[in-house]
């Protein structure tokens, strides 16, 4: 069960990995969420380790959440968040997504926005979901994947 998992020893563990990077980092793990294991970062150096876009933290989240699958047996999510990266990008992506809503509602044109990965199209699309004046809709494949905004 997820709630047997020694958090102490998946904290070590993360801890152990930065130093080992040789980034001073302050390692939180927050409280289990489903099948999920939220972890905070803070450091002096975020940028080299989040990246362009995130595809570092990306990274980083897939080969930590490899080494901890030998700890824990059982299926099991990684949210690794480095200086509350994440999190300000969750709020950017919907307020953005708001600002163009709006746009696009008032001047009856569809806006196409950048092509983004699968779970900021998500949080966009789940942000203008219950706007009556609007759509949202995916188009294109695979890295060209990209969210259009249309009046209704």
């Amino acid at each position: 069960m997820m709630e047997q998992i020694n958090l102490q020893e998946v904290r070590d563990i993360i801890k152990r990995f930065f130093e080992k990077t040789g980034f001073e980092t302050e390692v939180q793990i927050l409280e289990l969420k489903e099948k999920t294991i939220p972890v905070k970062i803070k450091t002096e150096d975020p940028k080299v380790l989040i990246g362009q876009n995130g595809q570092t933290l990306a990274e980083i989240q897939h080969l930590l959440k490899a080494m901890l699958s030998h700890q824990i047996p059982e299926q099991f999510y990684l949210d690794l968040d480095i200086n509350e990266y994440k999190e300000k990008k969750i709020e950017y992506l919907k307020e953005t997504a708001r600002d163009l809503a709006d746009t696009v509602s008032l001047t009856k044109k569809e806006k196409i926005l950048s092509p983004m990965p699968a779970y900021e199209r998500r949080i966009i699309h789940l942000e203008l979901s219950n706007r009556p004046d609007i759509k949202t809709e995916s188009i294109g494949q695979g890295i060209e994947r990209r969210i259009t905004i249309k009046p209704c």
